[in-house]
């Protein structure tokens, strides 16, 4: 890719991107499981022919849908698998909390005068079924990271959907879910769905609250990023409290290396959470590994799942 292209394709990156949240706002996806016309979908929809067929033109173009000689649409076999509701792996929640992000990126210029995050939008029921969206996909190979020998009660701390907390349950661990009561509300959705019954609920805010009890492990997932160095730090030692002699904590967080500037991903979700957070941002695993033995705990153990890290250590 030459230069120009490079800058090209980065300038106009968003004009992508909004093509698929419109797409994703408007359910265009749900009702393309079988083919339709512009015109039938334009009327499904109430929006205007032109503007209709010009979108689904674009979706094709991105491949997001399949385009026949009779120039009706139907979903491609990634969007049927990731973009219709009624899909185990759904993806719609994420696409559209990524939306809502939009609107808080657009005052950057702002925060870099401030050094205060724009928050001029905000869903939470949309943000927490997004974790769900995002987790699905790599649940299983999350947990399996983990050492569970011997572990009977876990804690998911800032559980959100409860994701992690149905995945530890299936594999025979009595698992309390602990967030805030409005997020446990949603949880709750998704254990009803799952049908397991070993797990526990406390409503709270975990910088302040008790955790209520001892538990062998402690699985924090995507939450230091919101959060500074010494607030991590304070975390960690209330949550080694909670811990049983042995007792595991397990960390999940975005790949970010020692340098903070790659992989990409890593670096841009920095930026993320400049825009959303009072204090955070990525840390190395050579940052969290330190904070745990400062804390006392050791055997640090370090593994990847796509685009994430999960750093486990145990009690000293």
């Amino acid at each position: 890719m030459s230069d120009i292209l490079k800058l090209k394709n980065l300038m106009w990156g968003y004009s992508k991107s909004k093509v698929l949240f419109t797409a994703n706002n408007l359910k265009v996806f749900d009702y393309l499981k079988k083919p339709k016309s512009a015109k039938s979908l334009a009327s499904k929809l109430d929006t205007d022919l032109r503007a209709t067929t010009i979108l689904l033109d674009a979706l094709t173009a991105l491949e997001f849908l399949q385009k026949d000689e009779d120039f009706r649409y139907v979903n491609s076999p990634f969007a049927m698998e990731y973009l219709i509701s009624s899909s185990p792996l759904y993806q719609g929640d994420i696409i559209s909390h990524s939306d809502t992000l939009w609107k808080n990126w657009s005052g950057l210029d702002e925060i870099m005068k401030t050094g205060k995050p724009y928050r001029s939008a905000r869903n939470h029921d949309s943000f927490i079924r997004a974790m769900h969206n995002i987790s699905i996909i790599k649940v299983k190979d999350v947990i399996d990271c983990i050492d569970l020998t011997g572990v009977k009660l876990a804690i998911d701390i800032g559980g959100g959907p409860g994701t992690y907390t149905i995945e530890l349950a299936k594999r025979g661990v009595e698992t309390t879910l602990f967030d805030r009561a409005d997020t446990i509300v949603i949880a709750k959705e998704f254990v009803k769905k799952s049908r397991r019954k070993n797990v526990k609920y406390i409503e709270g805010d975990f910088t302040t609250d008790s955790f209520g009890g001892k538990y062998d492990l402690a699985f924090i997932s995507q939450v230091f990023h919101s959060y500074s160095v010494k607030e991590s730090l304070t975390l960690i030692r209330k949550i080694k409290k909670a811990l049983n002699k042995n007792g595991i904590i397990a960390i999940q967080e975005f790949l970010i290396e020692d340098n903070l500037a790659s992989p990409l991903d890593g670096a841009m979700f920095a930026v993320n959470m400049l825009v959303n957070s009072d204090n955070g941002r990525c840390y190395s695993v050579n940052e969290m590994s330190s904070w745990l033995k400062k804390c006392g705990f050791s055997d640090v153990t370090v593994k990847h799942v796509n685009d994430s890290v999960i750093v486990c250590a145990r009690l000293s």
